[in-house]
């Protein structure tokens, strides 16, 4: 059995110009390796927006909610780590599809493998801007002023964010050394004190990379699914990285 391990997938976005065949992508990988997986790991900004209300569910991904539960429903794990994107799942989530959600970091021993996840916007040194932005979407303060606003108005104004963030250059497929070299930076910081760490696993960025920072010990960044569709698969054989349509 296999491990699969995938990020930024972006659902929703603005910026596709067909969302539903987008979703469609991710369901036709998903469906296909339903037969070998054990688990799934999702490395955050799985949906480009999401705002979890107490009594209402917002529109979209039924494809993609309905193939999670039903691989959730056959035995198969699935691991959500919160992103930069999709930061406001609350309980629905968890309890609809019978899925995990993590906010933050997670290191498990997956196939004798330790694996450190996170999906990169929460480790090493961050602008201020990014850590002040970061902070006030997670204080719950804010998040209860939010949730009072009509849908109407947040919706859009989120999409709409997200639409100037990549047209200012956030997520454009273009390698960004500077968040890399973050990354690189705090895995060889952390492996000093956790050498038992063999794999450090990232989202975030939009780059496809493998990287040997130490001695049997690799950091892995993930990539996304607007053109790269890659993703990592863990199994008994050691890792690879792989991309949907291609391999």
């Amino acid at each position: 059995m296999k491990t699969y391990f995938l990020s930024d997938l972006h659902l929703g976005a603005p910026y596709f110009q067909d969302s539903h065949e987008a979703e469609k992508r991710v369901v036709a990988f998903l469906d296909s390796i339903k037969n070998d997986a054990d688990a799934i790991y999702l490395l955050g900004d799985v949906l480009d927006y999401w705002y979890e209300y107490r009594y209402v569910v917002p529109r979209g991904f039924v494809r993609f909610f309905g193939k999670l539960a039903e691989l959730s429903d056959s035995g198969i794990k699935i691991t959500w780590l919160i992103g930069n994107h999709d930061i406001w799942i609350f309980d629905y989530l968890p309890n609809e599809l019978g899925i995990r959600v993590v906010d933050g970091t997670l290191t498990e021993k997956i196939h004798g493998k330790t694996v450190f996840m996170n999906h990169g916007d929460g480790v090493g040194k961050l602008p201020a801007g990014f850590r002040f932005i970061r902070s006030v979407f997670r204080n719950k303060i804010c998040q209860r002023a939010f949730s009072a606003i009509h849908p109407r108005w947040t919706v859009p104004f989120a999409y709409n964010w997200s639409r100037h963030s990549r047209k200012t250059g956030e997520g454009r497929g273009v390698p960004d050394t500077k968040l890399l070299a973050g990354l690189r930076n705090f895995a060889k910081e952390y492996h000093m004190d956790h050498p038992e760490v063999d794999f450090f696993m990232f989202g975030h960025v939009h780059v496809l990379s493998r990287e040997e920072i130490d001695d049997g010990c690799e950091i892995i960044v993930l990539g996304e699914w607007i053109r790269t569709f890659s993703y990592a698969v863990l199994d008994e054989n050691g890792l690879k990285l792989l991309k949907w349509g291609v391999n």
